[in-house]
């Protein structure tokens, strides 16, 4: 279990506050325009609570990556949704660790909130580091400075060893905001001891730690049962010694997964029984949705969903469980022909009486789109970070909270 500091702990009346959170949101790359805010309000309560403690918010935020489309150096139009959110002007400044900026920083008041521009158009952001490099980097050293507190809130870019993610919390007091604190004990509760059966439904289209996540969940003896659907739930087919036919051969080959072939035939050697895959399949029959059974594959039509059958022994496992994670839709859920698949799991683990989370972008949208998302315990707004975390990977960002928080406590026993 993560062991960090909270808001609770630190002391904020007139102190400046450098704040990490994630703004990387939905934008139209032609004119700027913000189309999703989500994440901008999600971090607005730690916003608020900071700015009610009468502290001076620096905020460091990121919009795309030097190169691609969505790249923004000016947060601008953040700072102005933010405003909006928040009910009260929020500053902004075109700059980062130049002279604008730190007198900006300086005449902040209490309870005042300014945003820099884009942290990653400094070229120390982009580089991997040790905290304990990132520290002597210039936008550490010199915000360092003129700060009193470092406070992480983006569990999502918590997976990046960035300057800005790690570097304040080898420099200065550093705690987790609310997002990141509430995202943490969410995933720890169920990834420490969670309340058995725990069932993890595992879909989408990508392959990155497709077969760890479902060798770590049962080798730690976390979960009873996997459900698989989406590319994965093709792959666990096609290692079970099932032709898929060529064109879905192909697909899996495109987007990564075949190169994962024979860690799913271990996988499905290991533990026999515990990782369900589809029993019929829903293919784009000339633009139908057709269903057959996998006993009549190989099929010359792509498989779009998981089929009526899988969707009833699902719903039956899914029925028995205390705990369940959902990382993945279980078709291609954008198509109305194939969203049944996603739609009844959803919404058979939304009704459940399990403590149900869910995460990963493809998710977060799915249950966007059937109106789900308010009716889990949890849903994560991160993506590679969710996807690490829950694989049993170590997060940067959270190594760096542990860091400052086993400083205190040692400064504490020395007393």
């Amino acid at each position: 279990m993560a062991r960090f500091l909270t808001i609770d702990d630190l002391d904020f009346s007139g102190k400046t506050v450098i704040l990490r959170p994630d703004f990387n949101v939905p934008i139209d790359p032609g004119t700027g325009e913000i189309l999703d805010d989500s994440r901008i309000r999600e971090h607005a309560e730690t916003i608020r609570e900071l700015a009610a403690k009468d502290a001076k918010i620096v905020i460091l935020a990121h919009q795309g990556r030097p190169g691609e489309r969505e790249y923004l150096e000016s947060l601008r139009k953040h700072a102005e949704r933010l405003s909006k959110i928040l009910g009260f002007k929020v500053g902004y400044v075109d700059d980062l660790v130049g002279d604008a900026a730190l007198e900006a920083i300086s005449k902040l008041e209490p309870g005042g909130v300014l945003l820099l521009k884009n942290v990653r158009s400094h070229p120390d952001e982009g580089r991997e580091a040790p905290p304990e490099e990132h520290a002597r980097s210039e936008i550490v050293s010199k915000l360092s400075r003129v700060a009193d507190v470092f406070v992480l809130d983006g569990f999502s870019v918590a997976h990046r060893s960035h300057a800005s993610v790690v570097g304040f919390a080898y420099t200065l007091p550093s705690c987790a905001g609310r997002v990141m604190e509430r995202e943490l004990k969410a995933l720890d509760r169920i990834l420490e001891k969670p309340e058995k059966p725990f069932v993890c439904i595992l879909g989408g289209a990508k392959s990155e730690k497709s077969t760890g996540m479902i060798d770590y969940f049962l080798g730690k003896g976390l979960a009873d049962h996997i459900l698989t659907g989406g590319l994965i739930g093709q792959l666990l087919l096609l290692a079970s010694g099932l032709d898929l036919g060529s064109v879905n051969i192909k697909v899996l080959e495109k987007r990564g997964f075949l190169k994962f072939r024979d860690e799913a035939v271990g996988i499905l050697r290991r533990y026999d029984g515990m990782v369900k895959m589809p029993i019929d399949v829903a293919v784009d029959m000339d633009g139908r949705r057709v269903e057959i059974p996998i006993e009549d594959l190989p099929s010359e039509y792509p498989i779009m969903d998981i089929g009526c059958r899988t969707i009833e022994m699902y719903k039956q496992t899914i029925s028995n469980a205390k705990s369940i994670l959902v990382s993945g839709p279980l078709g291609v859920y954008e198509d109305e022909r194939f969203i049944e698949g996603t739609s009844e799991i959803y919404r058979a683990v939304a009704s459940s009486g399990a403590y149900r989370v869910g995460g990963g972008g493809d998710t977060v949208a799915a249950l966007e789109r059937l109106g789900l998302r308010d009716r889990f315990s949890y849903v994560s707004l991160a993506g590679g970070a969710f996807i690490e975390y829950i694989s049993g990977g170590r997060l940067p960002g959270v190594e760096a909270l542990e860091l400052a928080y086993g400083r205190v406590k040692r400064i504490r026993r020395s007393k």
